[in-house]
């Protein structure tokens, strides 16, 4: 420490000179130059002692180091080996404690084993016991409950027999009435698709249907049957809805429904759904598409002539299967309505679509009425004014025979009690013995007559 505070002085030293000579160049400098080199030789010895030093000290150093390490290995290989032997010692008596545990373990076990082994064999005994009594109890409620249920069951199976033969002799005639009624259906039967088989009856099937859906939902004078909508065509179309023009010159506009049936090519179609075989499906589905698309151009060729009708008409299927069928393809649908200005409905469309109308109806009707509604209301404004008016005077007059009443009930009540006072009142037997009429309340009810 002494000998670097040493090297630090020297090294000022020199830096003083250094700076005093910078200062003063024109003192001779010779002295201070010697004074400088001999500082350099003391401070270069200063510095090979100050490294020796410091060497002998790192050297010091290292072989206390190795010294220590050397030590510790020692200590810790020690420790390790003391550690392995008193852990070996450890898992000896550890393993001595187990085997003397787990002899004491099987020696119970042995034991428990034995006692639960002839515990087992005790209740095996005793349950077969018990069973063998139960099967036997059992065994004699059986014979008697089989002895019961063959008597009975013979006594029933006896009856039963004899009404399941009075029974089929019964159903036995009830099915032979019931082959005359089969036969009687089957006739029917036949009639009906004699009937389904006719183009003009299947039309009129459509017709009817459509005829019973426009009575329910529409006013008779809101649609017509057998109507000429196009004045270049003698062709009627079987019904056509009367709808408002679009001035007040009160012609109407008609809307145009047909109905259509188309049932050979819808039966064709089933029977191909029915068989499973998809070629003559898709056949079938595309004659029924030809089939709908004639029938579209024939409604739309023959009655849709605006401005006297609608730009577009109904076509009316009469069942929803059919319906149903048609509706799946959106693409005809939108080529009915694009070229032929067609819309395809079924009944429970059809039915929505009239009471939209029939709606919009009632709106116009409103509408219309609306005029005549205002009048009335007006009407009725003059006569709750008169009303007003007459009733403020019967207010007035009541208001006058409430004052004249509080007069005669407060004043004259008063003088005439006063006149009274002095008089003795009777009992009430008596005043009925002289006043009888006063008894029953006829004077009260004379005089309210009297009043009226």
């Amino acid at each position: 420490m002494t000998e670097n505070l040493l090297m630090i002085l020297i090294g000022l030293s020199i830096v003083n000179i250094g700076i005093n000579l910078v200062k003063k160049p024109k003192v001779d400098i010779k002295p201070q130059l010697k004074q400088v080199e001999d500082l350099m030789v003391k401070f270069d010895l200063t510095l090979e002692r100050t490294e020796k030093s410091i060497k002998d000290e790192f050297q010091r150093n290292r072989t206390e180091s190795n010294f220590l390490s050397k030590t510790n290995r020692e200590e810790l290989t020690n420790s390790l080996k003391s550690f392995e032997e008193k852990f070996a010692e450890n898992i000896k008596e550890l393993n001595e404690l187990l085997r003397q545990k787990f002899g004491d373990f099987s020696i119970q076990q042995n034991q428990i084993n034995k006692q639960t082994t002839e515990n087992v064999k005790e209740v095996k005994l005793s349950v077969e016991n018990q069973l063998k009594s139960i099967r036997e109890d059992n065994t004699k409620q059986l014979d008697e409950m089989r002895k019961t249920v063959d008597e009975k069951l013979q006594k029933t199976l006896n009856e039963r027999l004899s009404q399941s033969f009075e029974t089929v002799g019964k159903q036995l005639q009830a099915v032979q009435e019931g082959l005359g009624e089969m036969r009687s259906l089957a006739t029917d039967v036949g009639g009906l698709k004699k009937v389904l088989s006719n183009v003009k009856m299947r039309g009129g099937i459509g017709e009817i249907q459509l005829s019973m859906l426009l009575e329910q939902i529409l006013a008779p004078d809101q649609y017509e049957a057998n109507v000429k909508t196009k004045a270049s065509s003698a062709d009627l179309v079987e019904f056509a809805i009367k709808l408002p023009g679009r001035d007040d010159s009160g012609k109407n506009v008609w809307l145009p429904i047909d109905a259509k049936f188309p049932k050979d090519i819808y039966e064709q179609l089933q029977e191909a759904y029915d068989e499973g075989d998809q070629a003559r499906v898709l056949i079938a589905q595309k004659n029924l598409d030809n089939t709908i698309k004639k029938m579209a151009k024939d409604i739309s060729d023959k009655y849709i002539d605006p401005p006297n009708t609608t730009d577009f008409g109904i076509m009316f299927l009469p069942f929803e299967g059919i319906y149903a069928e048609v509706v799946r393809k959106a693409a005809l649908l939108e080529d009915l309505q694009r070229n032929y200005k067609i819309i395809v409905t079924g009944p429970t469309t059809l039915a929505a679509i009239l009471n939209s109308l029939q709606m919009g109806f009632k709106t116009l009707a409103i509408q219309k009425r609306s005029s005549e509604v205002w009048q009335v209301l007006g009407a009725v404004k003059k006569e709750f004014e008169n009303f007003s008016g007459i009733m403020e005077k019967a207010q007035k007059n009541i208001q006058t025979g409430l004052n004249q009443l509080d007069d005669v009930m407060g004043k004259r009540t008063r003088a005439i009690q006063r006149k009274l006072k002095g008089v003795e009142a009777l009992s009430e037997t008596e005043t009925k013995n002289i006043l009888p009429e006063l008894s029953d309340g006829s004077l009260l009810l004379d005089d309210e007559n009297d009043d009226l």
